[in-house]
This record gives C-alpha cells, structure tokens and sequence, in this order.
C-alpha cells in the first residue's frame, strides 16, 4: 500500500509538473508506442494510479485519459447554476430586491439574506455547487484497447481491481500476438 501511494503521489507531481500545473482534458503518455489503452474517466487519481502501474508492466502501451462528459441537459444545467449563483450573490451583496422588479413581495428568506449577507453568499455559493458537482459528476470507468471496449463501470457497477485489469490486459495482448501471427490471406 505504501509503495502504490507513493507511486500515486509520483505520478500526481509528474503529471502537473508535464501539463505545467493547468488542468488538462486529455492526459497521455507521449513516449510509448504500441496498443492504445485509453480511459474515459470520473475519477483522475484513480486514473492516474492505474496509469502509473500499468506504464511500469506494459511499458509499450499508450496511455490516453480524458473525462467522461455528463448528458448535454446536465451539463446545460450545471452552466445555469454556475451563472445564476453568480448573479443571485451579487444581488445579495448588492442588496437590490429581484422580486420588486415582478411586482412581488420579497419571501422570508430574502429578508434573511438581506440581513445575513455572508451567510446567505456561503449558502448559496456552497449549496450550488453541490447541485452543480452532481449534475457533472458521471461516476464513468470506461477503458477501451485499441478502441476495442474492455471494462465499464457504467456496465459493471464498480471499478476493477488492479489484478482485473492486469489479466485483462495479459489476456488482450496475448490475443492480439496470436492475430498477428495467423498468417492473413488473400482472395
């Protein structure tokens, strides 16, 4: 457990270090050759723990992860949230009354607000978000080789433990050498 920590903790520093500290949509090792294994994830420190074991048994693979995107309605939704919690604090801190302008008596809870300016802005930043880390969050898995599906937490309900995706792997490379060496012939 200890060495797989440290190795994560490897691998986190050395990613930040290569993508210079931005967060990246796509991560990859860039000097391997061969299969492609490529994650669609939820989850980047387990992704980069994975990457990290898998690099050191099969140094010829490319490893590519990227992030599983939500459904277009939930990430539309979480884009409302996003600008509407930015526009409800600065009405509080503003103090400008929203239901003056329909015609409509302000609810209690606006009052409170009001009187409360730094609660109510932690309430609803804290709280929106929360709704918004929902609407993105997928909890995808997805590992394809060679575009060729080969787990799916999606599908399975759980990630695959580490010797899962190590007999996998063995049991597709093994495949694979024995395609390429049925001789192929033509018509």
């Amino acid at each position: 457990i200890r060495i797989l920590v440290a190795a994560s903790v490897m691998v986190r520093s050395e990613a930040s270090a290569n993508l210079g500290g931005v967060p990246s949509k796509r991560l990859k090792m860039q000097y391997a050759t061969g299969p492609l294994l490529k994650f669609q994830i939820c989850y980047r420190w387990v992704f980069e723990e994975y990457m990290w074991v898998i690099s050191q048994g099969y140094p010829n693979i490319r490893i590519e992860g990227e992030n599983y995107l939500p459904q277009p309605r939930y990430r539309h939704i979480a884009s409302f949230l996003s600008v509407f919690k930015l526009v409800l604090i600065g009405l509080i801190i503003v103090g400008k009354d929203p239901f003056a302008f329909f015609g409509m008596q302000a609810p209690s809870i606006w009052q409170w607000g009001q009187e409360n300016k730094v609660y109510a802005c932690m309430m609803v930043f804290f709280l929106s978000n929360m709704i918004e880390n929902q609407c993105m969050s997928t909890g995808a898995f997805e590992i394809t080789l060679n575009d060729v599906p080969v787990w799916s937490k999606l599908e399975s309900g759980h990630l695959p433990s580490m010797q899962q995706l190590v007999q996998i792997l063995d049991n597709e490379m093994k495949l694979n050498v024995h395609m390429d060496s049925i001789p192929h012939h033509r018509s």
